[in-house]
């Protein structure tokens, strides 16, 4: 694939540097999957459950137990609680609007946490389920704020492969993704190998798309 431009920085959670395309997509993973032909409906991923009550003052999730982060280890409340809270206040300001209208955010189990509302507005617990989920001990005790060309360890079905700054990102499929198995990840995550080509000029770009360099 092409992208116009270039990047410095692996983590598009932050406001600081040019982060590459697609980290964020195929890497990291939010609770919930949204279905893009329905609605905003969405569906469990990282979570195996969802309750609300009839307002939606608050929502609860409960993970699924199989969840693993690329390296093996189990996703847990406690990554998704850090998370939010990280992303919340030092993360992108895109993610500071519905953080600020949380009240609390608890563990309510082994696998299960709360959010609980300031406000009224019923679709909070599904833009919180879209929330990514990161692993807290890659991060923790660090300015999250940050830009950087660490590689980030994700739940996602690919994994970063190769880095060329500036250039060009490469994302492998994971043989070992958790979720391969999901029915919602049917159909899904087919391609081995996805590479980002970055190009400094639209018409070079646009040359390798018509000289089939690109997709």
């Amino acid at each position: 694939l092409a992208e116009p431009g270039g990047f410095d920085s692996l983590k598009p959670w932050v406001l600081k540097g040019n982060a590459a395309w697609g980290v964020g997509v195929h890497v990291a993973e939010p609770l919930m999957y949204r279905s893009l032909d329905e609605p905003f409906t969405l569906y469990g991923l990282l979570a195996e459950s969802v309750e609300t009550d009839a307002d939606r003052s608050w929502v609860q999730f409960t993970l699924r137990p199989e969840a693993r982060f690329s390296d093996g280890s189990p996703v847990t409340v406690e990554d998704v609680i850090w998370s939010f809270e990280t992303l919340g206040t030092e993360g992108h300001p895109r993610y500071h609007g519905a953080w600020s209208r949380v009240e609390t955010i608890k563990q309510t189990g082994p696998r299960s946490l709360r959010l609980t509302f300031n406000v009224q507005d019923r679709e909070l617990p599904m833009l919180m389920g879209l929330r990514p989920v990161l692993k807290k001990s890659q991060w923790q005790d660090r300015d999250f704020s940050q830009s950087g060309l660490e590689v980030p360890v994700g739940s996602g079905p690919y994994i970063i492969d190769r880095v060329d700054p500036g250039r060009s990102i490469t994302f492998r499929r994971n043989p070992d993704y958790w979720g391969n198995d999901l029915p919602l990840n049917r159909g899904l995550h087919n391609l081995d190998v996805i590479r980002y080509d970055y190009f400094g000029d639209s018409n070079a770009m646009f040359e390798a798309f018509k000289a089939g360099e690109v997709d």
